[in-house]
């Protein structure tokens, strides 16, 4: 049966990607962009700070990086220098994909008698490194899309967000503290992890679209000043803290570990997959063509300014940046898709870095705040990956799969003694449900035969590429 071809969509803009809005009309937009991604940023800082132990100032310093970085690779994407950058409204910020093993990477620094300096100095030097990976891959992206479709990049985004939900969930009972002076799932901390978590929840259903995409914002404030009225936020420690925050390039110094380098090398390469899809989005609502030769080097220049921003990250002593998606859903609402918007938010942002006291209030977040808003974002990763998944026709050479990668990835985690007999790099590498599950995925995919509806559906997609 022959396929009608339809006219490509049209969003109504009212501002094009060229267009040069007035200076209100930009500050307005950029202020919703803003609102709409400052939590995504500031979250995994936060979480890692708490996890590694961080000083309050530490803190407050690794929150405004992430901040300032956001603001300069927010400009590079959308300013684009050569072929470096989209050239969209592309708005960068802090990946939550890395979370997971930047952890493991700076734990095992302090189980070795490190300071969380010296975890941090480990842990951009291996993000460094690992940036490479993505640069490199931006000039073969064809190729890398045949290695990862969506049922192995969709397998993997789940094993994130499902490896992630232990630390939400910690922090939902009032985190490691809370476990080692007894109040670890009181009713108290329960009580405001539920009042985050429901409230979000709530918002989320609004059929309003600035309160769905503020509701994790809102559900965070309102747990602080909750929690803050009950007397469980210390305020007096952020006067502690300088007026002005200025960037200091390893400041930390650099490390390396690699087994933390595998790792992070093969989430790099993984992050392009969630890239690509971000980025056609947003030519897709830009009115910007989403295949043909244009296409291919806005979304290699994407994805190139993706590895040099989580670079440029590395350098200034915070972690991988990415394109952010909930960003496209505010072009949606605002008909604004301006590249010249993006140089708005990233003044913003680079101005609200440079001031750790944003950072340092922040950091006062009690954990079961905190875990109730990341306990349904990391619930989310783990969705989006199953969406990914259900996105093509799930067949038994599929559900083969899918039921290895989980099988493997989730049984390291469950019985972690399994590789106790293995050398420590071994160990150390396919010990995480992501790279275990991820690997597993990849060479399945690649050495079992397909079903015989995928083979013509591959072979429809390879002669509409070389079309």
């Amino acid at each position: 049966m022959s396929r009608i071809s339809q006219p490509e969509q049209k969003f109504d803009l009212i501002y094009g990607l060229e267009d040069r809005p007035p200076v209100g009309a930009s500050i307005y937009a950029a202020l919703q962009h803003f609102l709409a991604m400052f939590i995504g940023i500031m979250t995994p800082p936060i979480i890692i700070s708490h996890a590694l132990s961080m000083s309050l100032e530490m803190s407050a310093y690794m929150i405004s990086m992430a901040l300032f970085v956001s603001g300069i690779a927010t400009f590079i994407q959308a300013r684009k220098f050569g072929p470096l950058g989209s050239g969209m409204l592309s708005i960068q910020g802090t990946s939550f994909a890395f979370l997971s093993t930047i952890i493991s990477i700076g734990m095992g620094v302090i189980s070795k008698g490190g300071s969380p300096e010296d975890a941090v100095g480990t842990i951009c030097g291996v993000a460094l490194a690992g940036s490479v990976f993505q640069m490199t891959c931006s000039r073969f992206l064809p190729l890398l899309r045949r290695m990862f479709p969506p049922l192995v990049s969709g397998i993997v985004v789940t094993m994130i967000g499902l490896s992630l939900i232990k630390v939400g969930i910690v922090d939902f009972g009032g985190g490691f503290g809370a476990m080692k002076n007894g109040t670890f799932g009181s009713l108290q901390n329960l009580g405001l992890g539920l009042l985050v978590l429901l409230t979000i929840i709530v918002l989320n259903r609004s059929k309003r679209p600035f309160i769905r995409i503020g509701s994790v914002a809102i559900g965070l404030l309102l747990g602080y000043v909750v929690a803050a009225f009950m007397g469980l936020v210390d305020f007096s420690r952020v006067s502690q803290l300088s007026i002005m925050s200025v960037p200091m390039p390893f400041k930390y110094g650099l490390g390396f570990d690699w087994s933390g380098f595998v790792l992070m090398g093969f989430l790099y390469i993984i992050t392009i997959v969630e890239s690509i899809g971000d980025l056609t989005a947003t030519a897709m609502l830009s009115n910007q063509p989403v295949k043909g030769e244009k296409y291919i080097k806005t979304i290699a220049g994407g994805v190139l300014g993706d590895g040099f921003n989580s670079a440029l990250a590395a350098v200034f002593n915070t972690f991988p940046n990415t394109t952010f998606s909930q960003n496209n859903g505010v072009i949606q609402l605002t008909g604004v898709a301006s590249r010249y918007v993006g140089f708005y938010i990233a003044g913003i942002l680079v101005l609200v870095g440079i001031f750790p006291i944003v950072g340092g209030v922040f950091s006062l977040i009690p954990k079961p705040v905190l875990g109730g808003a990341t306990l349904i974002l990391f619930g989310s990763v783990a969705a989006a990956g199953i969406k990914i998944i259900a996105s093509q026709i799930i067949t038994r050479r599929a559900m083969l799969i899918m039921a290895m990668s989980f099988g493997t990835g989730l049984g390291v985690v469950f019985a972690p003694d399994l590789l106790s007999q293995l050398p420590p790099f071994v160990k150390t590498v396919f010990s995480s449900a992501i790279t275990t599950g991820g690997f597993t995925a990849i060479f399945a995919n690649l050495i079992l035969p397909r079903d015989p509806e995928e083979e013509e559906a591959h072979e429809m997609e390879t002669a509409a590429e070389n079309a």
